[in-house]
C-alpha cells in the first residue's frame, strides 16, 4: 500500500519559515519524481516545486529564490524549505509522486497559513 504523509505545516508570520516533509512508503522512492503542489481556497491546485530522480529541480516563478525542494532517498522523504513566506503562500500543500511510466500518488495535504 502506497502512502505519502506530509508534515510540517502550521501558522507562521509573514517573513517566517517552515519546512515541509513528505515521507513515502510502498514505492521505490528513488525512481519517482516528487512534487509539492498547493491549493488555496477557491483556486486550482498548482505545482510549487518538483525534483526528479536525478535531482533536477523546477519551481513556479512566485517561489523562486524563497523555496527549496530536496530529497533524501535513504529516508524516502522529500522536503520543501520555505523562507520569506507571504500571505499569498497560504494554502494546503500536497505531496505527489510520479513515476516515469505515469503512475502517481497524492498525499493528504498539510495546511500552511501565513498571517500576522
Amino acid at each position: 500500500q502506497v502512502q505519502l504523509v506530509e508534515s510540517g505545516g502550521g501558522l507562521v508570520q509573514p517573513g517566517g519559515s517552515l519546512r515541509l516533509s513528505c515521507a513515502a512508503s510502498g514505492i521505490i522512492f528513488s525512481l519517482y519524481t516528487m512534487g509539492w503542489y498547493r491549493q488555496a481556497p477557491g483556486k486550482q491546485r498548482e505545482l510549487v516545486a518538483a525534483i526528479t530522480s536525478s535531482e533536477s529541480t523546477d519551481y513556479t516563478d512566485s517561489v523562486k529564490g524563497r523555496f527549496t525542494i530536496s530529497r533524501d532517498n535513504r529516508k524516502n522523504t522529500v522536503y520543501l524549505e520555505m523562507n520569506s513566506l507571504k500571505p499569498e503562500d497560504t494554502a494546503v500543500y500536497y505531496c505527489k509522486s510520479t513515476a516515469t511510466w505515469g503512475t502517481y500518488y497524492w498525499g493528504q495535504g498539510t495546511q500552511v497559513t501565513v498571517s500576522s
